[in-house]
């Protein structure tokens, strides 16, 4: 599975103009989704749900700091991409809430001791802060809308590999499924926002490089912490760090989950000075899979 397009995919060099980013109305139900949705690969299925726990807070981390910025934001189209953004990123975060319920209370895992975590270092950590010296109130925004912008690259690399994974292949659950599908693919939809709200506050490229040698391992190992604990309070999973490693590598070769090269080339990718946040993955597949979700919805 490509990453970055070599070749552009033909309908991806169909101009068809400034997309109208819009939030969609969508409802999935995992009452009935087990634990372990991709059938018999516990330590795959917690590695995506753990995003179930860090999306909502992250997305809400990206929707303040968006907040704030946009009154300074004089560009009309980008102060209308700006406003999809929040609303597609509003409706990520309270799908993901909705959806689960009690979905891993459930199945025996209290997420809570995660959620506060996350709360804690988004808002506490990294949230909005005023000080005395309104420069440095400022300074503070911008690291916030580098930070969305990093992560955001990382986003929409997994909407792209989302929408190619092998999740079908291995009979996981077509309701959990869908719910990350549709949102990897609305995350490939408004993909260049946030990069192009970081450029338009700081367009140095030494803030996005010190932005990402930041934010990258911190990533990797707040991500580690969440798969982890809900492999250890899973009696079904293994109960070896190194069996649980072997297993991401062979789960990454299947297809089940992205591959540490994926993870690499993305960084690497966002790192060059010429690094252009549409050239991931293909725009006409994400919006080939939403028009399928609006028809769904439509019926």
């Amino acid at each position: 599975m490509k990453l970055r397009k070599r070749t552009r995919p033909v309908l991806d060099t169909v101009d068809i103009g400034p997309l109208q980013l819009k939030a969609r109305q969508v409802a999935f139900d995992l009452t009935d989704t087990p634990l372990h949705w991709i059938p018999g690969q516990p330590v795959a299925s917690h590695a995506i749900s753990s995003y179930h726990l860090l999306f909502p807070e992250v997305e809400r981390f990206f929707i303040e700091a968006f907040k704030e910025a946009l009154p300074d934001v004089r560009d009309p189209r980008l102060r209308e991409d700006v406003l999809g953004f929040i609303g597609q990123e509003t409706m990520h975060a309270n799908a993901h809430d909705d959806s689960l319920g009690d979905y891993f209370q459930r199945n025996g895992i209290d997420p809570e001791p995660l959620l506060a975590q996350a709360r804690f270092f988004l808002r506490r950590v990294l949230g909005p802060r005023s000080y005395r010296n309104p420069r440095r109130t400022r300074q503070h925004l911008i690291n916030r809308l580098a930070v969305t912008a990093a992560l955001e690259n990382f986003t929409a690399f997994l909407g792209h590999y989302v929408l190619n994974c092998t999740w079908d292949e291995y009979d996981a659950d077509p309701n959990m499924t869908a719910l990350f599908r549709w949102h990897g693919a609305e995350e490939m939809e408004h993909r260049t926002v946030a990069h192009e709200m970081a450029e338009y506050f700081d367009d140095r490229y030494i803030r996005r490089l010190r932005t990402m040698l930041v934010v990258f391992p911190v990533t990797v190992w707040i991500s580690s912490r969440f798969i982890w604990y809900l492999i250890k309070n899973d009696p079904a999973a293994p109960n070896s760090r190194l069996r649980v490693l072997y297993e991401v590598i062979r789960d990454g070769r299947r297809g089940l989950l992205p591959t540490l090269g994926m993870v690499l080339t993305s960084v690497y990718d966002y790192l060059k000075p010429s690094y252009q946040p549409d050239d991931t993955g293909s725009m006409a597949q994400a919006l080939s899979y939403l028009a399928t979700i609006e028809s769904r919805a439509a019926a």
